[in-house]
């Protein structure tokens, strides 16, 4: 990424100051510490390097800053420092960024990639996201909003650097669970009492409830029961639901033989389950504004013919060992105290072997330099322990030698306004597509009353962009680790950091824009979008003068490494804060400076480009998020 980002500039300025100034005896980490400074009156930012620099040095710190300042080059960027003044409490170093600098960073930035300077050839990575995780015959809940909303956004982040990104939906089609599903299907279509050709993805997670219940005994309830005579009654009752439950999943377990052996009646109740799950899986994905498609799915059902063959591999190699007829991989190398189960004593393989299967195929057939798995936090020891077994196994070496990244971006839980997990009243998981299809409902009444003049057709259009934008945001915009309280008055809120301000505030710039165009003849397009013949002297000067001028500026020169720093932690809130930051920045310009009523065409020129700018960087957050940016609102 080209140096546009002030930090990063005033960073390399210092540490080359630091270097002239204490040779050989600087310590190799030494860090500049450039900050945006706290209070504006003393700068823009400051250095607070001499405080630990001096400890390490066993000097004082302000003596450290003084030297610092006598070998600083600021010229063309900040205000001189003077030596005596500059220097701040025990050692702060305060800079002031001149005007003229930030318009020629602004200027600088001013381009298609608006500072994102896409990799060289042999920099660009291949990133493998694993993001939304649906189960056959189940609905998509709210559970599944952040795995496949942070993933999605993740994918979009690395998108957006000039990464090759691959998002892999983790699919859970296979298993006795799956089963014994498909086991209850086939008894109800050949008792007529389903259609496969029209059974619905509700009939199918009504389904696997009932199949988990038939086969869940209540073995406590009968020893109970026979422990304290209840009767003979119950004791039957019990008696013959601990047998129903053993039925059933001898049941599931012979469907499940004759599903991985191919058997042609199964494989073909099985693979309609799938389509009517994945069906209802994509139109919510796609109501959710999320990049998951068919073609992203990879379900567990694809490993099955290589799990036998990762385990016998791993044992072969002395990766793996056999303990009491199981078979585990040691991890003590690794600083983890539980070793990684991947073949039951009865011969089962586990989600562990699947992921490790995963993880093999990802980086050697893939190439996959990034391993990224959107997943729950308590999944955290799970990942833990198959990265670690990958890597010992060498399945995350790369044929050139490098060692993938594997790399779990854990996710707090969605609550209530009660503080317990977000649920129904009856304690049910919240179906997604009703939770989105409320979010639309309940944003088409708030923007019908903000702006009654929309047609029937464009308030609806708005009010999805709105709804699904508001919920995406506020998922987004939270530490993903961290659990978040969902609230629908909240998120849908026009004002305060929400996904609904941050539309509004790139609405408020088209509107400029457009008003420019009507009243002075300004084509938004030479502001928008510029191109080599529109560049240098042939358009207007940007002109850096007043406080809030400057805020907006010191905010914008923050875009393209605010996408950078969100993709390489893995943290989506980071771009957030940057669009809020900026949203709030161009409203306190849009209040101080007058834009198309500026004192003169120089300074209305200047303001535009700073508006076209402002609203360039805040589609290309939003769209970066996965957040569909609007004209009107």
């Amino acid at each position: 990424m080209s140096l546009r980002d002030p930090i990063e500039i005033l960073g390399e300025r210092f540490i080359a100051a630091m270097r002239a100034a204490f040779g050989e005896t600087l310590p190799q980490n030494a860090d500049p510490l450039i900050a945006a400074s706290r209070n504006p009156e003393f700068g823009d930012f400051q250095s607070n390097a001499a405080m630990p620099l001096g400890k390490a040095l066993g000097m004082p710190p302000r003596e450290v800053a003084q030297r610092i300042i006598e070998h600083l080059d600021l010229s063309g960027l900040a205000e001189p420092i003077d030596p005596k003044s500059g220097v701040a409490g025990p050692g702060f170093i305060n800079v002031r960024l001149q005007g003229d600098a930030l318009a020629q960073l602004l200027d600088a930035m001013d381009e298609p990639e608006l500072g994102v300077t896409p990799p060289a050839p042999e920099d660009r990575q291949t990133v493998v996201v694993d993001l939304c995780g649906v189960n056959l015959a189940k609905q998509m809940h709210v559970g599944h909003i952040r795995a496949t909303v942070i993933g999605d956004a993740l994918a979009r982040l690395f998108e957006c650097l000039g990464h090759h990104v691959i998002r892999q939906n983790h699919f859970g089609d296979w298993g006795l669970p799956i089963a014994m599903v498909t086991a209850f299907v086939r008894l109800e279509h050949e008792a007529d009492r389903i259609d496969l050709q029209t059974m619905t993805l509700d009939d199918l997670d009504a389904i696997y409830r009932r199949a988990q219940a038939e086969a869940t005994p209540d073995q406590r309830g009968l020893d109970a029961a026979r422990k304290f005579d209840l009767g003979p009654k119950a004791i039957a009752e019990l008696e013959e639901q601990v047998a129903g439950a053993e039925e059933a999943r001898l049941r599931g377990r012979n469907t499940l033989i004759a599903l991985q052996s191919g058997d042609e009646t199964v494989v073909r109740i099985w693979q309609r389950i799938a389509d009517v799950t994945l069906a209802e899986c994509m139109r919510t994905c796609a109501q959710l504004h999320a990049n998951v498609t068919e073609e992203f799915t990879a379900g567990e059902s694809t490993y099955r013919g290589e799990l036998a063959g990762v385990v016998e591999d791993l044992l072969a190699r002395g990766v793996a060992e056999e303990s009491r007829g199981a078979v585990i991989v040691r991890l003590d190398d690794a600083g983890i105290a539980e070793p990684l189960l991947i073949r039951k004593s009865d011969g089962g393989f586990l989600y562990a072997t699947t992921d490790l299967a995963g993880v093999r195929r990802r980086v050697q057939k893939l190439g996959g330099d990034r391993l990224v798995y959107a997943v729950d936090a308590r999944q955290s020891l799970h990942f833990r322990q198959v990265f670690a077994a990958a890597t010992k196994a060498g399945y995350a070496t790369k044929a050139d030698g490098r060692i993938a990244r594997l790399e779990h971006a854990a996710f707090g839980t969605i609550l209530g306004e009660d503080g317990r997990p977000f649920k129904t009243r009856s304690g049910e998981n919240i179906k997604l597509s009703n939770l989105l299809e409320e979010a639309v409902e309940r944003a088409e009444r708030a923007v019908g009353e903000k702006n009654p003049d929309l047609s029937d057709d464009e308030r609806r259009r708005v009010a999805e962009a709105v709804g699904i934008g508001a919920i995406k945001y506020a998922d987004l915009s939270n530490d993903r680790v961290k659990d978040y309280v969902f609230s629908f008055d909240r998120l849908l809120a026009f004002e305060g950091d929400t996904g609904p301000y941050l539309q509004y505030a790139l609405v408020r710039v088209k509107s400029i824009l457009r008003n420019a165009q009507e009243k002075f003849g300004i084509d938004p397009a030479t502001l928008v979008r510029p191109s080599e013949s529109q560049r240098g002297a042939d358009r207007p000067t940007i002109r850096i003068v007043e406080p809030a001028e400057k805020t907006l500026a010191l905010e914008l020169l923050r875009h393209a490494s605010a996408i950078a720093s969100a993709a390489e932690a893995l943290e989506p809130h980071r771009l957030c804060s940057h669009l809020y930051s900026l949203a709030t920045a161009f409203s306190g310009f849009f209040q101080t400076c007058p834009v198309l009523q500026a004192p003169d065409e120089t300074t209305r020129h200047s303001r535009l480009r700073l508006s076209a700018l402002t609203g360039r960087a805040m589609e290309s957050g939003l769209v970066t998020l996965g957040i569909q940016p609007l004209d009107r609102m």
